[in-house]
């Protein structure tokens, strides 16, 4: 029998998932299958990809400037995601059941810890872009003390939102307000954490939108000086497609994901929330691999640092293409805007 203001610290696992209706398999089923393989190879993708474009950003000094800090900052949160998505899916299925409160913690508190970082990152990268572009700037001048510090304060955002669960943001001690989809986490927690994320995905929308605004009146400005280059319109067309592209991959993978959460976290009994759950983690795990081909792969020079990596170019070869490297109109993690003004570079700057 449940007593109001009684703390279950030594019950197991499966109490809590009876409390809240979540079934625990005593065995393999096939849908558990499915979700482990595919699972495992998101995880191990996401793992190879950050750790290639971490191995870009250490080993090529062009990428020593604030934004590829910031870049790698995200190749490490997903990294981070990528390990704690892989404990997951060894630790899930039948083996559920079989850990203590403090494994449930670790392994929740890993998923939430690195997710958390990755879109705080996402967040940082945007007002990042917004600064330099506003400044008209290549790369941000911001001091790299001022950018360590901005990385120093992701992950203890993180850390914090990712630890508060097991110290003090559980339902061990109100059972009524258990979540369904992770039941020993109050169901506040999953709304707050929702909201967080939906919160940064409006502000990135209210960043790049400014963005894309600024940079449409700059060539438009430029057009009634140059007699309707065809450069101009590229550069706007794309501009928009580095914003889709940005703003799609992070709705696609994460909003279905908060959606759930909040309908869970706001206690919503005919919602069914735990015939997706499974699926739309894996889909917000793939953001993390997603992350590496938005802000990574469309930088010219990054893939050229690629397959030096990659193809284990002799030494002559990798002196010649750097001796012979011009700069291009489309460099930096997404699209270099480059608006000439009277014959002088107006604006150079990346997404």
């Amino acid at each position: 029998m449940v007593t109001m203001g009684q703390c279950y610290y030594n019950e197991t696992i499966s109490f809590f998932y009876n409390n809240s209706g979540k079934e625990l398999s005593s065995h393999w089923r096939p849908k558990d299958v499915v979700v482990v393989a595919l699972g495992l190879t998101v995880s191990v993708l996401v793992l190879l990809t950050n750790l290639l474009v971490i191995a870009a950003i250490a080993s090529n000094r062009r990428f020593h400037q604030p934004i590829y800090y910031l870049l790698g900052n995200l190749a490490a949160a997903d990294l981070f995601a990528g390990v704690a998505y892989l404990f997951l899916m060894f630790h899930t299925g039948p083996r559920t059941a079989r850990l203590s409160l403090e494994g449930w913690f670790l392994r929740q508190g890993l998923l939430d810890t690195s997710l958390t970082a990755s879109v705080a990152t996402l967040l940082a990268i945007a007002v990042e872009r917004h600064r330099s572009v506003m400044a008209v700037q290549l790369h941000s001048r911001l001091p790299r003390g001022r950018v360590v510090m901005l990385i120093v304060g992701v992950w203890v955002a993180a850390l914090g939102l990712g630890l508060l669960p097991a110290h003090s943001w559980h339902c061990l001690c109100a059972l009524d307000s258990c979540s369904r989809m992770a039941p020993l986490l109050s169901r506040s927690y999953l709304a707050v954490w929702a909201l967080s994320s939906l919160l940064v995905f409006l502000l990135m929308v209210a960043v790049y939108t400014r963005i894309f605004f600024y940079v449409r009146r700059r060539v438009q400005r430029m057009a009634e000086h140059v007699s309707c280059h065809p450069r101009y319109r590229e550069t706007t067309l794309n501009l928009v497609k580095t914003v889709v592209i940005i703003l799609g991959a992070f709705v696609v993978c994460w909003t279905p994901g908060q959606v759930v959460l909040l309908l869970d976290g706001l206690g919503c009994k005919s919602c069914n929330v735990l015939a997706v759950e499974k699926y739309l983690l894996l889909l917000a795990e793939a953001n993390s691999l997603v992350n590496a081909v938005v802000y990574s792969c469309r930088d010219a020079e990054m893939r050229r640092t690629f397959r030096r990596l990659l193809c284990c170019l002799c030494l002559r070869r990798s002196t010649h293409e750097s001796a012979s490297y011009t700069p291009s109109t489309r460099t930096g993690p997404s699209t270099r805007i480059m608006l000439p003004e009277n014959g002088h570079p107006l604006m150079d700057s990346t997404l």
